[in-house]
Formats: C-alpha cells, structure tokens, sequence
C-alpha cells in the first residue's frame, strides 16, 4: 500500500509532514497510538486519512465548539460530506435527525460533555467505531496545563463503547501527562510517535518595557512594522479589546476575539482572519485551536503566559507554511501578579467549599449528584470554579464519599494545583530572566534539546530583524530603531504643515 498516492488522491498532498505517516501507518497496523506533534504539522490528517481505509466510523473527541466547527468545515471543502459535529451549532431538529441517522456518518466530532449524556452513548453504542480519537489529549491529565474534569471520564466512556482502537493526540504534553493520558484511557499497550515540540522556523523574542505606556507603544510600533497577519495574546479580555480599539484608531483592520463574544461574532471574525479581511486578532487564549491559516508571521503576547506548554502552543500558530515567523513577549517587572490572580480565582477557595459543605449538611443532602445550581450565586462561585465544584462532587457522590471527605479531598485537590499552577509561572518568569538560548530552555521541558544550530533562534543567540519586517514601498525594510515617539512626532508635524 502507498500511503502518499492516496494521500495525493484524497488530500491533494504530496508528502506527509513530520510524524504523520508514522502515526497513520500505526494505526492502520492496529494498534493504539499516543501522538504528540507540534502545533502545526497537521494533527487532523492521522485520523482523517485512515477514514479512507477502515471500515467503520470514527469518533474524535474534542474539546472546543470552534475546533471541531473548523475542522468540519474544512472537511466539506476537500469533499468529506460523511461529518457532523454533535454540538450547540445545530438546531433542535437537525440534532434529532443526525441522532436517529448516525450511522450514515463516518467521521462525528462530539464534545466530552455531550458524551455524558446517556442517550447519546446508547446511540453510539450502537455503531461500529473503528477508531476512537481523543484530540488535545493533555486535558485528559490534571497536571497538564489545560485540564478538563470532563475529559477524566474518556476512559469509562472508552470502555461503554467496547474497548475501540485508539488515537490520543497532543502537540504539548511532558512526559508526566503522556503517562496519565495512558492511565486514564485504561491503556497499557500503545505505539508512541513523539516528535520534537521544536518549530525551528519561528525565532524566540523577549523584550523587557519599562512600564505599561512603554509596552502599549512598543505594541503599536511592532505592529506598524512587522510583516503580517499576526495574533496579539492577551490575558485579560478587557485589555484585547482596548488595545484592538487603539490599533483601529491607528489605521490597522483589527479586532478582539475571546469567550465573552457569542459565538456568531467570533466565527465571523475567525472567518475574517483566515480570508485576510483582518490583518490582526488581539486575542485570549480562546482563539488560535483548528485556525487553518498558515501565513502567520507573527505571534505577539501582551500578557505574560501561565506556562510554557500553552506559550508554545499559541507561537505555534505561526509560520505554518514554514517560512520565517517571530513570537515576541513583552514584559514589565511585575507582569506575573496578573497569570498568578487568575490561577487563583480558576479554583473555589477553602472558604467557598467549607460554605457549599456546611450548607449542604445542615440541608440533609448526602447523597445527590448535581448540585443546585442556585448554590452557584449564593457562594460567589464564577462559572469556572462552578464547573470544578459541580464535576468534582458528582464524582465523589457518585462514589458514596461522605460529605466530610469529599470536602478533605477537593481542598486538597485545590491546593495540589495551585502548586503546580504557580510553579509554572515561576518557570515562565526564570525563562524570562535567564541570559542563554531562550529555545533550548523550552526544549528542556520537555526532555529536549536542539542538537543543531538554528537561525534565528533567539534574542540571546542572534535575530536577523530584517527577514521579520514589513517592505516600505521603496522596498527596504523599516528599521526597528525608528521608534513610536518618533514615529508620532512625524505625524503630528505632517498635520501641523497642512
């Protein structure tokens, strides 16, 4: 079998990227498969292309509305019209329909939430699923940085749907979390195809801003002279949104993207993006997943990143098409008190879970698997700390724990993960402040080294600036030295003459 002539027949390729026929080539040998591939090289591929070649229908598992919308998309277009997402995108009558007719379907993205619901797993069940596919698999494990309670039930859900072979994917996993991904879907025997997490075509920027002005106007001067398109990261919404205000004023097409947009405005503007209506995206870490637009040419945090796996995965948005591409952070002295409130406020404090117990005891409910969703407002619980709270005691009441442990065990699962929370802002802050290659320190988290030299590689080792900015008309670069205030000065004196 010649795994590239039907590559070129059903994907239009000529040449699989690094990693993907060796997770392909072990899945068609029938075996279980642990993934881990750097943000960019085509994830999607490892189980579209076995569709082609096993009979049966394949299930992905995945985490966000907007990936699996996008890879749907995406799959009608090359002509796979066998998809469905069972999402909130699909009306009352559609999702009925789709539900009594899953069987004409060979590829069905379904969320780990909606695989709670009994009456969708008696209706898979009712399938022959060739390949169980459980994409950003690192949310599986509660030490990876995108931890998602739903995901630790995969494993019982594999089980209800008879064991199938299967697929974990990942671009940023340690070597800890590949592990618990393993444990979790009752996995001992599995293929790995572990490539470097390295993405050596993009250089490695850290610049040091006096104070906030200093980074908003280095922000707007970056902008003005990089080439494009980029995304801007932010770590609070209102910031994205002000600074994309600001860039607007100045004449860039540019607009915010996060959680707070309902989802017809950020499709539209993730639409826009990829179509090059947009030149920029000021963004939180909503936007970036299943994005299929490979000339990005510059990655730009605003915000000083929680941990380095979620760092490399949105600098891995850049240069998909393997040309030269730039991650910059800025930082101020200080900018960690902000990823540090917001690790925080994720998880309910002591006082929240000794108040939710004690109301629960002095109301006689041991024994009930979903809480009142009332209790939400009444303990000032946000809705991320109310999604921890509510799966964590629907597990322990689902295993008869008695109020008195449950509420031992959750604060000492709280406390656990603060720790590791704040121990990786510690090591994204020693990242900033160390003074060697910037690049072999990421590498080093994952048990990596690079081994060879690379261009570009960093601010420490040597940036050539030039293959990153945009051409003036005249065709020469602009010079990374012409600075803002200068820059504004022009402008203002231009009006002043008119």
């Amino acid at each position: 079998m010649e795994l590239e002539k039907l590559l070129k027949k059903h994907f239009g390729h000529s040449s699989f990227k690094p990693g993907q026929k060796e997770v392909i080539s072990s899945i068609l040998a029938g075996n279980h498969t642990l993934a881990m591939l750097p943000t960019g090289t085509g994830k999607s591929l490892c189980y579209q292309f076995p569709g082609n070649l096993l009979d049966g229908t394949i299930l992905i598992v995945s985490p966000l509305l907007s990936l699996m919308q996008d890879q749907v998309e995406q799959m009608m277009k090359i002509g796979e019209k066998r998809v469905i997402a069972l999402n909130s995108f699909l009306t009352v009558d559609v999702k009925k329909d789709a539900l009594r007719n899953l069987g004409k379907y060979k590829y069905i993205f379904i969320s780990p939430e909606m695989l709670n619901v009994s009456y969708i797993i008696q209706r898979l069940q009712g399938l022959s699923i060739c390949l169980f596919v459980v994409d950003e698999a690192h949310c599986i494990s509660q030490w990876g940085y995108d931890f998602r309670p739903d995901y630790l039930k995969l494993g019982e859900i594999r089980e209800q749907l008879g064991n199938p072979l299967t697929l974990a994917l990942t671009a940023t996993a340690t070597k800890q979390v590949r592990e618990d991904i393993l444990h979790s879907l009752g996995i001992s025997e599995v293929e790995r195809v572990e490539s470097s997490v390295d993405r050596p075509n993009i250089g490695i920027f850290i610049e040091k801003c006096e104070d906030y002005r200093e980074k908003q106007n280095r922000l707007i001067e970056l902008v003005s002279t990089l080439k494009g398109p980029g995304i801007i990261y932010f770590s609070s919404k209102k910031v994205a949104e002000q600074m994309a205000a600001l860039l607007r004023e100045k004449g860039f097409n540019v607009m915010a993207y996060h959680s707070g947009l309902d989802q017809e405005q950020r499709i539209l503007i993730q639409q826009q993006f990829i179509y090059g209506q947009l030149d920029v995206i000021c963004a939180t870490s909503a936007f970036g997943m299943g994005v299929n637009k490979e000339n990005i040419r510059f990655i730009i945090h605003f915000h000083m990143p929680l941990q380095i796996e979620s760092y490399l995965q949105e600098i891995g948005r850049a240069g998909r098409d393997g040309k030269p591409s730039i991650a910059i952070l800025l930082y101020t002295s200080g900018d960690e008190q902000l990823p540090t409130q917001l690790v925080e406020g994720e998880l309910p404090t002591d006082q929240q879970i000794d108040w939710l117990f004690t109301w629960l005891h002095h109301n006689g409910q041991t024994e009930i698997l979903n809480l009142d969703s009332s209790l939400k407002n009444i303990g000032g619980f946000s809705d991320i700390q109310w999604r921890f709270i509510d799966e964590f005691c629907s597990q322990l009441f689902r295993n008869h724990t008695s109020l008195e442990k449950s509420c031992e065990v959750i604060k000492e699962y709280v406390s656990n993960r603060l720790v590791v929370k704040k121990s990786n802002i510690s090591r994204v802050k020693k990242w900033i402040e160390i003074n060697e290659c910037r690049r072999d320190f990421l590498l080093s988290h994952f048990d990596e080294s690079i081994g060879r030299n690379i261009p570009n590689c960093c601010d420490i080792c040597q940036i050539e600036w030039s293959l990153f900015m945009a051409k003036e008309k005249n065709g020469s670069p602009i010079e990374k030295s012409e600075k803002w205030k200068d820059y504004l000065a022009q402008i203002l004196l231009s009006e002043l003459e008119k």
